[in-house]
């Protein structure tokens, strides 16, 4: 399940944590299971919430759990403790490194993403949710570094079938 991509279900589009979430799966054992919700802005910036920096960047909403803690995902294997997670894709590592990494240029803003907060799961409960039809797991195929807004939509129609009738509804169906 690691390095895959947990689909919110069109079934909860009305969930206000996970409503037409993409969630990258960086953990899952016998414990329970963590991801990042990586299409979701924030209104904030990464030097509104850390100016000591330096650096100006997006800030994504991981999940809401943990909301006073910033995570970071990225395409860098030269970062010391990252975690890889397949498709060329790492979570956390040396925030010095990071920080110098971008400044260098050697790491791009396009390549990194921060993240408030994550997803978890306790044991079990990803794969009751899985079978309930609330998630729909698949391969990690995507640029998650660009064109947020529109992943969901796109893995959505992807996949085909039925669920691609949803990929272009409106966020809130009951206001049309």
């Amino acid at each position: 399940m690691v390095g895959k991509l947990l689909v919110a279900h069109p079934s909860i589009l009305g969930d206000h944590s996970f409503g037409r979430s993409v969630v990258l799966m960086v953990e899952h054992n016998d414990e329970g299971s963590l991801g990042f919700i990586v299409n979701q802005h924030t209104h904030y910036t990464l030097h509104d919430l850390a100016p000591e920096l330096g650096i100006d960047a997006p800030v994504f909403n991981g999940g809401p759990v943990d909301l006073d803690r910033l995570f970071y995902i990225h395409n860098s294997a030269e970062i010391t403790n990252a975690q890889a997670v397949g498709n060329q894709l790492f979570w956390g590592g040396d925030l010095d490194e990071i920080k110098t990494a971008l400044h260098s240029k050697k790491l791009k803003s396009s390549q990194i993403k921060f993240l408030l907060g994550y997803a978890g799961w306790s044991k079990n409960q990803l794969n009751r949710e899985c079978k309930t039809n609330t998630w729909v797991l698949v391969k990690n195929t995507y640029n998650l570094f660009t064109n947020e807004e529109k992943l969901w939509g796109n893995i959505i129609r992807d996949m085909g079938g039925e669920l691609s009738f949803y990929a272009d509804a409106p966020i809130n169906p009951g206001l049309n």
